[in-house]
C-alpha cells in the first residue's frame, strides 16, 4: 500500500497517509488535481494528477477544484505534537498489526530508499561488527559492550529509518544518531534487555523467546520518544503481548535468513560437541583436556561462523528496516481520528 505526504491549501504538510485516504479526500472534494504530494522516497512534490495510480480518481467536475486540507495534525520537521498522554493512548487502543502490509513495506521501503539504505545499513553493520569482533576476543567485557552498544547502534538505525519512512529528509549518517541522541537510555536498553533475555534462557527457552519478541520495539520507542529505558521496554512489552503471535510471525519471516543460519549453526555446534565427547571416550575430564588441545581449532570455527552470520545480517538489514518500522507505525504511530 502506497503512502503519501500531502501539502494542503494552508501550505502545511499532512501525512503520511495511504492511497485509500487520498482517494477518499478526493471524492469528498478536499483535494484537487493540482494538490501537491509526494510518495515515499520521492525527492520532490508534484500534482496529484501526475500520479498514475490516482489520476483515475479525478472527474471533470473536480479537476479545477481548490484543495482544502483535512483537519489532521501537520507533520513537518519543526512540528512537535502534544504527546503528554501518548502512552495512555497507545495502551488504551486495540493494537493492530497488518502482517502483509509490514512484510510488503520491506521491499517498497528498500525500493524507494535504496541510496539511503546503502549508506545507513553499511554504517550500522560496520559499527556493530567492531563490537562483535571484540566480543570474540575480549572475555566478559567484550560481550557486555556488544549488548550495550547494540542498543545504541540499532536504536539510531531504526529511528533514522522511521523518520525516512515518514517523509523526512534524513542522511545515511544519521543512522549513527544513537551516539548523540538518547545515548545513555539506548545503552541501558540494549544492556538490560540483553542480560535479562540471556538470563531467561538459563531457565527455559520459552521465556527467552517471549522477551525477545516482547521487547522488539523498545529501541525505536526510546530513540523516538526519548523516554526512560524501562518505560520503553515496558510499553513495548505491554503492547506486543496483546499481538504476540503476530509479532513473532513477523519477526520470524523478516529475519528468516538469520533464523535459518542460527538453527544450522546450533545444529553444527551440537554435532561437534557430541563428536568431541565420543572422541574423549564419553568422559567429561578427558573432554576438558581435549578442548584445551583443540582450542585454536574451535576458535577458528567460531570466527568463521561469526563472519558468515554477519554477512547474512548485512544483507538482511536492507529488508528488515522497512518491515520493522512499518510494524512500529502500526502499533505505536499516531492514528487518524
Amino acid at each position: 500500500m502506497a503512502n503519501y505526504i500531502i501539502i494542503g491549501g494552508d501550505g502545511k504538510e499532512y501525512g503520511p497517509v495511504t492511497d485509500a485516504d487520498v482517494r477518499q479526500w478526493i471524492a469528498e472534494g478536499r483535494l484537487a488535481a493540482t494538490s501537491l504530494a509526494k510518495g515515499e522516497g520521492d525527492a520532490e512534490f508534484r500534482p496529484l494528477s501526475k500520479f498514475p495510480e490516482l489520476a483515475s480518481s479525478f472527474s471533470p467536475a473536480n479537476l479545477n477544484m481548490t484543495a482544502t486540507p483535512p483537519s489532521l495534525e501537520p507533520r513537518s520537521a519543526t512540528f512537535k505534537p502534544d504527546e503528554s498522554n501518548w502512552q495512555s493512548e497507545v495502551l488504551a487502543r486495540a493494537p493492530e498489526l497488518k502482517l502483509g502490509e509490514c512484510l510488503a513495506a520491506g521491499w517498497s521501503f528498500l525500493g524507494a530508499n535504496s541510496s539511503f539504505l546503502a549508506g545507513a545499513v553499511f554504517l550500522t553493520w560496520a559499527t556493530n561488527f567492531v563490537f562483535v569482533v571484540a566480543a570474540q576476543y575480549v572475555p566478559i567485557l567484550g560481550p557486555m559492550l556488544l549488548l550495550a552498544f547494540n542498543g545504541v547502534i540499532f536504536g539510531g538505525f531504526y529511528f533514522a529509518c522511521l523518520r525516512r519512512m515518514r517523509g523526512e529528509a534524513v542522511a545515511a549518517t544519521e543512522a549513527l544518531g544513537g551516539f548523540k541522541n538518547s545515548f545513555g537510555q539506548l545503552l541501558l536498553t540494549g544492556l538490560i534487555a540483553g542480560l535479562l533475555t540471556g538470563l531467561s534462557a538459563c531457565c527455559f527457552i520459552l521465556p527467552m523467546i517471549y522477551l525477545m519478541v516482547a521487547w522488539a520495539f523498545a529501541l525505536p520507542l526510546v530513540a523516538e520518544k526519548k523516554i526512560f529505558f524501562w518505560a520503553g521496554m515496558e510499553l513495548s512489552r505491554k503492547v506486543v503481548t496483546r499481538v504476540w503471535f503476530e509479532v513473532f510471525a513477523l519477526l520470524l519471516l523478516a529475519f528468516l535468513p538469520m533464523v535459518i543460519f542460527q538453527l544450522f549453526n546450533f545444529y553444527q555446534s551440537g554435532q561437534m560437541g557430541v563428536n568431541l565427547y565420543h572422541e574423549a571416550n564419553d568422559d567429561w575430564k578427558q573432554l576438558t583436556q581435549l578442548l584445551q588441545t583443540r582450542a585454536e581449532e574451535v576458535r577458528a570455527l567460531a570466527f568463521k561462523s561469526m563472519l558468515i552470520g554477519q554477512g547474512i545480517l548485512l544483507v538482511n538489514l536492507f529488508y528488515v528496516a522497512g518491515v520493522m518500522m512499518r510494524a512500529y507505525e502500526n502499533l505505536f504511530g499516531r492514528r487518524k481520528p
